[in-house]
């Protein structure tokens, strides 16, 4: 899926009609996100792909990367812990879950 493709999905996720305000609420330049579809995106800058990334909570791996369709990287897959009894209690089990969203919320902020 090109750039183009994932931009105008994450609008429409988001409920973004149209670049003006894509523009207004990301701080990115009206002429700049409109030069992506007159000029192409072969030489967007970081910082702009940082302010996008940032704006839609995605990767900058997932905005440039036609490969990837989803977004994966906010997705915990593994968490280990050590326990040397048999069975989690409910406390031990939320304070996982609880973890779990802290680590999730520090790497948003990156």
């Amino acid at each position: 899926m090109s750039f183009l493709n994932k931009l105008e999905k994450l609008m429409s996720d988001k409920g973004i009609e149209n670049l003006s305000r894509l523009s207004r609420e990301t701080g990115i330049p009206y002429t700049t996100i409109d030069g992506f579809y007159k000029k192409g995106t072969e030489n967007i800058k970081l910082s702009t792909l940082k302010k996008l990334a940032n704006y839609f909570d995605c990767s900058l791996d997932f905005l440039v990367d036609d490969n990837i369709t989803e977004d994966t990287d906010n997705e915990i897959h593994t968490i280990a812990a050590h326990h040397d009894g048999e069975d989690w209690t409910e406390e031990e089990l939320e304070d996982i879950e609880n973890f779990k969203k802290y680590v999730l919320s520090k790497r948003n902020k990156k």
